[in-house]
């Protein structure tokens, strides 16, 4: 039989290369494939306990196939909210079931809030429209700078209207509508001089307000009789005997007649505004009735350009209003407090206060822009090349959908992270965990402190990542996400970490999965990248997320390995187990709490297993004396702590030789070279 020293070390040496073994044989490959196939259809706890495969499969995977036929209990445990912690899974001893849990969230998996809008990207909004007010701001005064620059050098009415940005400057003071105006129009009413009754704006166009305002007296006086007329009518359908038809008829055609001068008032009105717009037009320049300009006059004096800026300011009231701090702030409470009742794209399409803000932040016109389109917009996934937002080939538009969560149908999703809400919130607690690990009292309030501070920098800093670029770059980020897994950020160096993100997960020879610890593929699969390193939407296997549908299935290679194993010989399963718990351990508890633990202590420290009996207190002081826990996380320390128990399980099983004149060095209780060790492990054989 081979030594428990040298088969353990075979095994741990070439972890990867075993578990890869376990995974090409026939039944596990296939118990694998069903599981990947199937996992995805399941959506309750009933559909994982009704699946006998699936939830064997799923058993195993955490060390609990021995409570599988306890379907009862496991539902409890799958039912279970592990952010209350008085939930039934919180409340066992045995983390186990809440690790089992934690990777099946039938009942937390709402931790990760769907709503329109995270806290994250309303804040990117929000600087997005207030960046954008400033932008209009900003460019009307450049207009105004630019007419200033220009307008000395104008010499004719041509010139003026050929030059684009002082039209429009023009234009927007005088009300002049730049898609109707005609140019032989508008040089007329620049060469006139509103004070001469001859000028053409006073002949062709002054001269017509007389006959629209009678006009206008007219259709009003014709939409008074045409009110009257239905009032009576309407007393006429009144009386018995009425001709209910004939008087019908008569009240829809007086509606017609009214609503026909009405419109009629409108054009009128509007024919007016055209008309002192010209005359204001006319008095704004010095232009002579042939477009030029006498020798020496510049286009507007001193007074017509500050009433020229005046007019350009007052046509530009919205922009300066939206910029304006105070009414800003006004319109982002709004805004906030809408959003607050934003429960599917239909309420988002149906407030003004929401839809108008969110639309004006991407630089797009709520009055010019089909509501439709932005319908289809905010239903469509920016990540997918062939969507109906990537088609329209605007990226405002592709910016407002990834601004929103909204699938396809329109209802509220989670929003797209790189890191899931649960995931950030184990990070930070797994940091604090491993930063004040085995401190003592006085110790622990500090490091503490400062852990709980570093957490909340990962939990305040980590929705700004939006690639793997922005990832690496925090170095502090990176440190936190390593010191959670129980590794050294020393050891690892930002061109290894970019190589893993880089990695396919899918592919069994990347660089990632290739890696001798597994921590490094749970890293890279808890975040939310695609291939070009972008965060977007990972799809969920059923219940799962990426890296809980991986670690299922690495879980199980390990349990599998650590079973077999067994079979032949128990030592190396307790070693491999022992190895693999190490990094969760937190006190001495951990290990009096787990059997198995214990048994690696006791036989490690060749301690009675009479000890169990002991007062629990007492255990762990026993615990603390011999063993330092601090070395569970040097590797070359548990390492070397594990080949003194494999090479002493042996001796206390009888598989080594009794009478070895090396046994009474392992009862010394200090921890001996590897070469010793290989000595006593080759005496045993």
């Amino acid at each position: 039989m081979v030594s428990t020293y040298l088969n353990y070390n075979q095994v741990s040496r070439n972890l990867q290369q075993s578990l890869n073994k376990v995974a090409q044989q026939a039944t596990v490959s296939r118990d694998t494939a069903y599981y990947k196939e199937n996992i995805g259809k399941v959506t309750t706890v009933d559909d994982l306990l009704n699946d006998y495969r699936l939830y064997t499969y799923a058993t195993t995977a955490f060390g609990l196939e021995d409570m599988a036929y306890a379907k009862a209990f496991i539902r409890k445990v799958l039912e279970s909210d592990l952010s209350d912690q008085n939930s039934f899974a919180n409340k066992l001893s045995d983390k186990r079931y809440r690790d089992f849990a934690a990777a099946f969230p039938f009942a937390t998996g709402s931790s990760d809030k769907k709503t329109a809008q995270s806290a994250n990207q309303t804040d990117e909004m929000i600087g997005l429209y207030t960046a954008a007010a400033q932008r209009g701001v900003d460019a009307l005064d450049a207009n105004k700078g630019y007419y200033n620059y220009t307008i000395g050098k104008i010499t004719n009415v041509n010139a003026l209207l050929a030059d684009d940005r002082l039209r429009d400057y023009v234009f927007s003071g005088f009300g002049i509508d730049d898609d109707k105006w005609s140019r032989e129009t508008i040089t007329k009413v620049l060469g006139s001089d509103p004070a001469d009754p001859d000028s053409y704006v006073n002949t062709v166009w002054v001269s017509q307000k007389d006959g629209i305002n009678a006009s206008i007296a007219k259709a009003q006086a014709d939409m008074l009789d045409a009110a009257s007329k239905i009032d009576n009518y309407l007393a006429q359908m009144k009386q018995p005997g009425a001709n209910m038809t004939e008087l019908r008829q008569k009240v829809e055609f007086e509606r017609s007649r009214g609503s026909m001068n009405e419109i009629s008032v409108l054009s009128y009105r509007e024919a007016l505004t055209t008309i002192d717009s010209y005359v204001a037009l006319a008095g704004a320049f010095e232009f002579a009735p042939d477009g030029t300009l006498p020798a020496g006059t510049p286009a507007q004096t001193e007074a017509q350009l500050a009433t020229t800026h005046s007019k350009y300011v007052n046509s530009q009231g919205a922009t300066y209003l939206a910029a304006d701090p105070t009414y800003s702030a006004s319109l982002i409470r709004q805004y906030r407090s809408g959003l607050a009742n934003v429960k599917s794209l239909d309420d988002f399409m149906k407030l003004p206060n929401v839809y108008n803000f969110a639309l004006k932040s991407f630089g797009l016109d709520p009055e010019e822009v089909s509501p439709t389109i932005i319908k289809n917009v905010l239903k469509s996934d920016p990540a997918d090349p062939k969507s109906y937002v990537n088609k329209l080939r605007d990226d405002r538009y592709v910016q407002l959908a990834k601004a929103f969560n909204f699938d396809s149908s329109g209802a509220v999703i989670t929003p797209i992270v790189a890191q899931d809400f649960s995931e950030v919130t184990q990070v930070a607690k797994d940091y604090i965990i491993a930063k004040t690990r085995f401190s003592s009292e006085v110790e622990q309030r500090e490091l503490r402190k400062t852990a709980e501070e570093e957490a909340a920098y990962y939990q305040n800093h980590i929705d700004d990542v939006k690639t793997v670029k922005d990832l690496l770059a925090d170095r502090k980020l990176l440190d936190i996400i390593l010191v959670s897994k129980g590794l050294e950020p020393d050891k690892v160096t930002t061109a290894d970490l970019r190589e893993m993100f880089n990695s396919d997960l899918d592919d069994p020879k990347s660089f990632v999965n290739t890696q001798t610890d597994p921590r490094f593929v749970e890293i890279v699969s808890s975040f939310n990248f695609d291939d070009n390193g972008d965060v977007v939407r990972v799809p969920k296997f059923g219940p799962q997320t990426r890296d809980q549908f991986l670690e299922t299935q690495r879980k199980f290679l390990q349990q599998t390995l650590e079973t077999q194993e067994g079979q032949s010989n128990p030592g190396v399963r307790l070693a491999i187990y022992f190895e693999r718990k190490a990094p969760g351990i937190t006190s001495a508890y951990d290990i009096i709490a787990d059997k198995a633990l214990g048994e690696v202590f006791r036989t490690a420290f060749s301690l009675p297993d009479n000890i169990g009996a002991m007062d629990v207190d007492q255990q762990a002081k026993l615990v603390e004396k011999y063993l330092d826990l601090n070395d569970l996380s040097d590797p070359a320390k548990l390492k070397k702590l594990l080949n003194r128990f494999s090479a002493l399980y042996d001796i206390k099983n009888g598989t080594a030789i009794a009478s070895s004149p090396v046994v009474t060095l392992f009862q010394g209780g200090g921890l001996l070279s590897d070469s010793v060790f290989a000595a006593v492990a080759r005496g045993a054989r």
